[in-house]
């Protein structure tokens, strides 16, 4: 008798929530709008992850966040991916592409993403939030058993030093294979991948050094830089 008593309370006060939308004039919000809404309003988002909401605050469906590792391998990068969200969400997983060109076994030179979650191992269960610590976690531990880059996962299998090395000139605009990032503006790129790849595990003093030495016309911007590249 109670449950039944609750069910015909429910029903009583969605059809009020109908008429007070139909009464306002209202379109009343989809399984998926609000789905997406409390996706949305429960991240909590560490400081290294930013997102925003290109075509505005209201447009929740597309969306961009950006991961700026501060350990690893990619510490120091910046890599920005877009969200898309289908209506068949929570259903089908968020369409993800990095923006951003970079040196990675599981992200490819078109920007998409070898994630098991958002492929064949998504459940209607998981939410925005998993897909975003998801791509968080490819910077901390990429995985080369699953690749999209097959030349960057096996330097990765076989020589992970040589790996770093790659990733730091990467992320400075040096070519490794196919991959490369765009060139830092004031630095000249044959003398910056020169310094790169020769003082890829030396001591920051003498990058340093090297990157502000009186020859080189942006001395100041040189100076910063190392201390990005040794760092």
């Amino acid at each position: 008798m109670i449950k039944l008593f609750s069910v015909k309370e429910k029903q009583e006060k969605e059809r009020r929530e109908s008429s007070e939308a139909a009464a306002q004039g209202g379109k009343r919000a989809s399984a998926y709008e609000l789905r997406l809404q409390k996706d949305i309003s429960e991240l909590n988002l560490p400081k290294q992850i930013k997102i925003s909401f290109p075509n505005g605050a209201d447009k929740l469906a597309s969306f961009e966040i950006v991961i700026a590792p501060d350990e690893g391998y990619y510490r120091g990068g910046k890599f920005r991916f877009s969200l898309d969200t289908p209506a068949s969400y929570p259903h089908d997983p968020p369409k993800v592409k990095c923006k951003t060109k970079l040196y990675h076994p599981n992200i490819d030179l078109e920007g998409n993403v070898c994630l098991n979650i958002l492929r064949e191992e998504w459940k209607p269960v998981l939410s925005i939030s998993s897909v975003i610590y998801g791509l968080q976690f490819l910077f901390l531990d990429p995985n080369p058993e699953d690749p999209l880059n097959k030349e960057a996962a096996q330097v990765l299998r076989e020589d992970p030093r040589q790996f770093q090395a790659n990733v730091r000139r990467s992320m400075n605009g040096c070519y490794i294979g196919n991959t490369v990032r765009a060139s830092h503006p004031t630095i000249p790129q044959r003398y910056l991948c020169h310094l790169t790849t020769r003082f890829a595990n030396a001591p920051a003093r003498l990058l340093r050094r090297s990157l502000s030495c009186s020859t080189f016309p942006h001395a100041r911007d040189g100076e910063r830089m190392a201390n990005g590249l040794a760092g």
